[in-house]
């Protein structure tokens, strides 16, 4: 699978980028023909005092691509909340598949 980790307006730390970087590795137990993926980590409102932190993430598999998005005050969250809602449209996406070949 070949993982891109995009940040922008700010440099990620090593810590964090382990963080993303196991959590992605856990998608194969769920889909096994991952493509890729595309991991953007933003500074939302960047010109403003109050700083959002966003998670974008893009996977692709053959004949279909995910997407999902989260905000919150942490990288670690929004990537979390936005994993977690991934991993929710694959296992959907897998079951309507294997109920359509029944």
């Amino acid at each position: 699978m070949n993982v891109q980790i995009q940040t922008v307006h700010f440099d990620a730390d090593q810590k964090l980028l382990d963080h993303v970087n196991a959590k992605i590795e856990k998608l194969n137990t769920f889909h096994d023909k991952i493509i890729g993926a595309e991991i953007y980590l933003k500074l939302d409102n960047f010109s403003h005092q109050v700083k959002d932190k966003v998670a974008e993430i893009k996977v692709y598999v053959p004949k279909h691509s995910y997407f999902v998005k989260h905000q919150s005050k942490t990288f670690e969250e929004s990537f979390d909340l936005a994993f977690n809602s991934l991993v929710n449209q694959v296992k959907r996406k897998k079951e309507k598949i294997q109920i359509a070949h029944i």
